[in-house]
């Protein structure tokens, strides 16, 4: 077995091309349309945010960009949700391992911010 090594900006990179399949999936009805516009800027940010998270100015910075990320992950989320309640991608279970990688990048950058939090008030002492 490879070791390969593990790289947060490839697998954000791996996300989004993942993510614009699943808005390329929606059908082409009003609601279609329209959560695939909310979905693919919100698919994408967390991508291009996660970028400049790599050259936060401060740790200040670090904090809120990665802040932004997770935002952006939960709307993704959250409309991913709503794609499985409506089952506008047929069959539902399609998007299980999008949703899956989704809430595993929420784990990982809310631990991240956490982590940022706690060195930022040991520093502090």
């Amino acid at each position: 077995m490879a070791n390969k090594e593990y790289n947060l900006e490839d697998r954000f990179v791996e996300y989004s091309c993942r993510m614009i399949d699943v808005v390329e999936s929606l059908p082409n009805t009003r609601a279609g349309n329209y959560i695939a516009g909310q979905l693919i800027k919100s698919c994408i940010s967390p991508t291009f945010n996660y970028g400049e998270v790599q050259g936060a100015e401060s740790r200040n910075d670090f904090i809120h960009k990665l802040g932004v990320v997770l935002k952006e992950l939960k709307e993704c989320r959250t409309a991913l949700k709503i794609i499985r309640r409506k089952e506008l991608i047929k069959p539902v279970k399609r998007i299980d391992a999008i949703f899956k990688e989704t809430e595993e990048l929420i784990a990982i950058i809310a631990k991240s911010i956490e982590t940022a939090e706690k060195n930022k008030e040991r520093l502090k002492k």
